[in-house]
């Protein structure tokens, strides 16, 4: 599968790219970093036996949106035809830090929201004006399920995000266009650091086997791990009484 990914040079994002080339898809690798792009694209070559400079990075800051379109150009010149799209870059911050700083809020909203669903746009109509369909793989979060007190303004971003994905999958789907929500629980990369872990926290590695089956499944909603589909039925049921009591 031909594959560009926004976000491979750390974290989830790292390792499924790392997954994708080690089964032979063709990559294109987007982020903010040229160093760490140029790394991150090496690394893949020598783990998958591939020639240097057989994957390609171009520049895409999701605080940026002038650079959405040169980057997904570069990678369908790469590529040729352009099959997938996927997105696990974002911010996270705390809640007590976001409150604390309204201009660190404003670019984990941004970034997390309005700045990934203009690089979606760029995305879905290059996948189906030029491409004639595709996946969209796009990284939200548990966090956006129902408001809870640790993640209001996180938490906000993604449950924006989540309904956008769902709507985009209504109104694409009979083009040809493939939406996948991947919704992970608590995973432990650099921007958890630190930070106390609920049960069922996860490495990147555990969560991506889910991530492959559901783009090559083309599954509207993929929970990461599985077990949080449960979890979070039972917190939607919550009534607002008992949300407002409990700490997560």
């Amino acid at each position: 599968m031909n594959t560009a990914i926004l976000g491979a040079t750390r974290g989830i994002g790292r390792e499924l790219a790392r997954a994708m080339a080690a089964r032979g898809d063709r990559l294109f690798l987007l982020g903010r970093d040229e160093v760490d792009l140029a790394a991150s694209a090496r690394d893949l070559e020598a783990r998958a036996g591939l020639p240097a400079g057989s994957v390609g990075a171009a520049r895409c800051d999701l605080l940026e949106p002038e650079t959405f379109a040169p980057a997904l150009d570069a990678a369908v010149a790469a590529l040729g035809r352009l099959e997938a799209v996927v997105v696990t870059a974002g911010l996270f911050a705390t809640q007590e830090a976001l409150e604390a700083d309204r201009e660190l809020a404003r670019r984990v909203l941004e970034a997390d929201f309005s700045g990934t669903v203009l690089f979606c746009e760029a995305a879905r109509e290059r996948l189906l004006t030029r491409q004639g369909g595709g996946t969209l793989c796009v990284f939200s979060s548990v966090a956006g399920e129902r408001g809870r007190k640790p993640v209001v303004l996180y938490g906000a971003a993604k449950a924006g995000l989540t309904r956008y994905l769902e709507g985009l999958d209504h109104r694409f789907h009979a083009r040809g266009l493939r939406v996948v929500c991947i919704k992970p629980g608590f995973v432990r990369t650099s921007m958890t650091e630190g930070l106390p872990e609920p049960p069922f926290a996860a490495d990147p590695e555990q969560i991506v086997p889910a991530v492959l089956r559901g783009i090559d499944r083309a599954t509207p909603v993929v929970y990461a791990p599985g077990i949080w589909r449960w979890i979070m039925t039972v917190i939607r049921a919550l009534p607002r009484f008992v949300m407002r009591r409990v700490g997560f």
